[in-house]
């Protein structure tokens, strides 16, 4: 049984009630372009998507965000900032806490219509008080359409990741999306992702059949897989890597080999302080391997105002998800990933 509530206006109807302004979609057209050149090679610069697990409340990633923007005047010529405003995501078991798409005050019940305009509001403040527009993730592809206007990078789950409807919709996206490894880490899955997100698709999408014609910055992220105990096994590793680099070698219909390394989740068993190793890592592997230097392209790092994370929204800038590395940590972190770029 389903039991309507609220009618949700379509997608055009809340991009045309609150659109982005003509100065900050000229913003975005050139952070898209920057991060383009990235995934495709065309730029040496480093992506570092960073930002709280979860948006849970606009005030504290605003501050986030801003403080992001200021940090990017001092690495713009190494790095490409994107802050992660991720406002889909829910719980790790999808009970309780749902991200602000569908419940915009984490403490009420679920209102879809408050939380699309809240969204909305969220990323077009951050791209006007930071010169940023962020990555979300696309947990929901119908959901994709009521932030279409306002994202740089989008994100595919590790849980998506196999799922058809989302490879076909990134299909039809014209920025990068980061397509991660499924839970059991399966390199081959991963790549036939990537594969089916850079060819033309027609499906049902909104009501429409819709045609497209593959995304050629589609690329694969390494997040670590979940063995069949529940262990928690990286695979930022050298060896992983170039098995990827392998992968993509042996494809001609792949183009634009790349990788994003996310250094939380199962790469950092949730150990938040451990993706401050694990970027060392990786980037001393950039210095030792040609190929490797070539083929990685960014990380993931979850970090918000403070470290850590807790059960209600208490402190202000604290995760209510995952834990996430404090601000401190994370701006020498980025210097310090601008130096050795």
């Amino acid at each position: 049984m389903f039991e309507k509530q609220i009618e949700i206006p379509s997608a055009e109807e809340i991009l045309s009630e609150i659109p982005l302004s003509g100065e900050l979609a000229a913003i975005k057209a050139e952070r898209d372009a920057l991060a383009k050149d990235v995934i495709a090679g065309r730029s040496d610069k480093l992506l570092v998507i960073v930002g709280p697990c979860s948006a849970h409340e606009a005030a504290p990633v605003l501050e986030y965000v801003r403080r992001l923007g200021r940090l990017n005047e001092r690495v713009k010529d190494k790095l490409v900032l994107i802050p992660r405003i991720y406002t889909n995501k829910p719980r790790t078991k999808g009970v309780g806490y749902k991200g602000m798409f569908s419940q915009p005050d984490p403490e009420n019940r679920e209102n879809i219509l408050k939380g699309i305009y809240a969204i909305r509001d969220l990323h077009i403040k951050a791209i006007g008080e930071s010169g940023l527009s962020a990555a979300d993730e696309m947990l929901y592809p119908e959901n994709y359409a009521y932030v279409e206007d306002l994202l740089t990078y989008v994100a595919v789950g590790a849980r998506s990741s196999e799922n058809q409807l989302h490879r076909l919709v990134s299909s039809g996206i014209e920025l990068p999306v980061g397509i991660k490894n499924p839970t059991g880490g399966s390199i081959p899955v991963t790549l036939n992702s990537v594969y089916a997100a850079q060819s033309p698709q027609v499906f049902k999408y909104h009501n429409w059949q819709v045609a497209t014609n593959g995304n050629e910055y589609a690329h694969v992220v390494l997040r670590g897989r979940v063995d069949h105990y529940g262990n928690d096994i990286p695979n930022y590793h050298y060896e992983t890597v170039m098995q990827v680099f392998e992968g993509y070698a042996k494809s001609e219909e792949l183009k634009n080999p790349a990788i994003v390394i996310d250094s939380n989740h199962s790469n950092s068993k949730k150990q938040f302080r451990q993706q401050i190793r694990i970027v060392e890592e990786v980037l001393q592997n950039r210095l030792y391997d040609a190929d490797f230097k070539r083929i990685v392209k960014g990380f993931m790092i979850e970090s918000f105002l403070e470290e850590g994370n807790q059960k209600h929204d208490i402190v202000f800038g604290k995760s209510i998800t995952d834990p996430c590395l404090g601000w401190a940590d994370t701006e020498r972190l980025i210097l310090d990933i601008a130096e050795k770029a």
